[in-house]
């Protein structure tokens, strides 16, 4: 009795969840790199074109 189908079987689900792994971390790293971006335009935005106190102020209450 052979188990050669089996372990080839075997094999090829590991590398399919190992590949799914590596492409779900690898989409996730990209997702937070971008948010990282995006949070770093618009901070720098924010310092360019500050908010005057009195608009500020009323926001607050």
């Amino acid at each position: 009795m052979s188990y050669l189908g089996y372990v080839v079987a075997a094999y090829a689900v590991f590398v399919v969840v190992l590949g799914g792994e590596f492409l779900a971390s690898w989409l996730q790293v990209r997702r937070e790199l971008r948010n990282a971006r995006r949070r770093v335009a618009r901070q720098a935005a924010a310092r360019a074109h500050p908010v005057p106190p009195s608009v500020s102020n009323e926001l607050i209450r």
